[in-house]
């Protein structure tokens, strides 16, 4: 049965001369799970806002979009809102109530439902979720996993046939990405409803969906079955696909084959009985001596003397000119951390020293902050205005300026409003206007979140870039693949202190979950055990070659 169709869809933003959308035509049939995959700003977001008619995206719309086969405009706006549910990016974005069980009753409450329905629906939402202890809480102390599992249960609460879901694990981390991924495919299998998912996190979608569209430019490039999309994506968008398949394309270049693996266990199939040993002839990376620039020591912080503390005994020392990365799970300090070194926020107990000197806080001059929401730093209406402004304030030339903005392939957004820029736009153009300033210190809160797999290597490469100028970058992330592959040591937060620190590969090389897809192939295997598809190309050598079958 056919749920959703677009016909000859276009959009254009007010002010732009360019269409975000262009054409787009495509139908969803009940019980699907459809990826939304692509470079950003190619119309994902745009595309599936137009999906929820409640959002009344702003712009110039032509063509239809059809639920089950009646055009939107004749539909009763609360059968829509009912029957087409959405979840987006960030969970505080969506959050209405300051108590849970507040927030699970809002919606239904706004839609009529009776309160015997509400208890019903409730207990029963709660039970399949398992989240009973949380009923009582505040959503403000809520970590972003469990933010955005009572936001998609609210949505469930309504009883919709259509999920839509805008980059929904952007701001969880790894395990918990994972676990909702497997949630949707559960809600998907065992409950029926038609799943649409904008992501950029692709590792685990391939084995969930049952189709996979592609956008570029506004416009649909492709949309196939998995299979079908792996083959066609190896031909020249290889970032896009999930590492193992990455991983079998490195050591076979064969494109177009049903035999590409998309999951661990293929991968896992695939290397059985290969011959690959480590090439002794690698030179190692020699090892720098270490210089620290920034220690804390024994830092504790709580937000009110009636709240557990949020970083406990913390002690972390940073060395110049590095690339820090610090993980853990979600409500475990990280983003508080950072806003204490930036000096947002002040510890009630521990010692700072920088460069040797003990200080109360870092000089805010010699620190960019790139916040989790970089909607929080702009203040005028253009990119143009705001980099136009922050020029003038720290005596940047217009080449200067320009020079970075062409960088971060921002040249044909400077006229939008910032607020009209996806997610990973978002974050590249908060970044050129903190580097307008001249950092000495970077702090980088989630960069990647909304960032393309195309656009992350290029992000990467300006980074280290900073990086070899003598800028210390600390990097708070969920994103294990690209810290795997560029920074230089993580530490990982457990219960509000720095449990460990460690060169990049020694630390995922020890972990069992938190960690890169390739080291879940490679590890306890017969073949040398890596952490990046990089590493298996540098160190790798394939003696026996593939079957001739293969």
């Amino acid at each position: 049965m056919e749920l959703l169709q677009m016909r000859n869809l276009n959009f254009t933003y007010p002010n732009s001369s360019d269409q975000a959308l262009t054409d787009i035509n495509f139908t969803v049939h009940e019980g699907d799970f459809v990826v939304l995959c692509g470079p950003s700003g190619s119309g994902k977001s745009t595309l599936i806002r137009l999906m929820k008619q409640e959002l009344n995206l702003h712009g110039t719309k032509s063509g239809e979009i059809y639920y089950q086969g009646i055009p939107f405009e004749q539909h009763d706006a609360i059968t829509l809102a009912k029957d087409i549910g959405m979840v987006f990016q960030d969970p505080e974005n969506q959050i209405v109530m300051s108590n849970v069980m507040d927030e699970l009753l809002f919606g239904m409450e706004n839609l009529g439902f009776s309160t015997n329905e509400m208890r019903k629906k409730t207990a029963e939402i709660v039970h399949y979720f398992g989240f009973n202890h949380l009923l009582q809480q505040d959503t403000s102390e809520l970590s972003g996993g469990e933010k955005q599992q009572i936001n998609l249960a609210s949505v469930l609460l309504l009883d919709p046939k259509i999920l839509i879901l805008d980059e929904p694990t952007a701001q969880l981390d790894p395990i918990a990405a994972k676990n909702f991924m497997y949630l949707l495919k559960q809600l998907n299998d065992e409950l029926g409803i038609t799943i649409i998912i904008a992501e950029h996190r692709l590792n685990e979608l391939f084995s969930l969906a049952n189709r996979i569209v592609v956008l570029e430019q506004g416009k649909i490039k492709f949309s196939e079955s998995p299979r079908k999309a792996l083959s066609l994506l190896a031909e020249n968008m290889t970032a896009y696909l999930p590492e193992a398949s990455q991983l079998y394309l490195a050591f076979t270049g064969i494109l177009k084959t049903p035999d590409i693996p998309f999951h661990v266990k293929e991968a896992k199939q695939w290397l059985k009985g290969m011959d690959i040993t480590s090439n002794q002839s690698q030179q190692e990376e020699q090892v720098k001596p270490e210089k620290p620039l920034l220690e804390l020591k024994e830092i504790d912080f709580s937000y009110s003397k009636h709240t557990e503390p949020v970083l406990n005994n913390l002690s972390l020392t940073v060395q110049e000119g590095e690339w820090l990365a610090i993980l853990g799970g979600n409500g475990t300090g990280k983003s508080t951390l950072l806003k204490i070194i930036a000096g947002l926020l002040t510890a009630q107990h521990g010692r700072i020293r920088y460069k040797g000197k003990k200080v109360k806080q870092i000089d805010r001059k010699l620190i960019g902050y790139l916040p989790q929401n970089p909607k929080l730093y702009f203040l005028h209406e253009t990119l143009q205005e705001e980099y136009t402004a922050l020029a003038t304030k720290h005596g940047k030339s217009e080449t200067e300026v320009q020079t970075l903005v062409k960088e971060f392939q921002m040249e044909a957004l400077l006229d939008r409003h910032p607020y009209d820029l996806s997610g990973g736009e978002l974050q590249r153009a908060a970044l050129v206007g903190i580097l307008i300033g001249n950092p000495q210190i970077l702090l980088l809160d989630e960069p990647t979140k909304g960032m393309d797999p195309a656009f992350k290597e290029e992000f990467a490469s300006i980074i280290q870039t900073v990086k070899h100028t003598g800028v210390t970058i600390m990097m708070v992330t969920h994103d294990v693949e690209f810290a795997a592959k560029h920074v230089t040591r993580c530490s990982m937060l457990f219960q509000g202190e720095v449990i460990v620190t460690e060169d990049t590969t020694a630390f995922f090389k020890d972990n069992d979950y938190y960690t890169t897809m390739i080291n879940r192939i490679t590890k306890d295997s017969q073949v040398p055990t890596v952490v990046t598809v990089e590493e298996a190309k540098a160190s790798w050598q394939m003696k026996k070659a593939l079957p001739s079958s293969v």
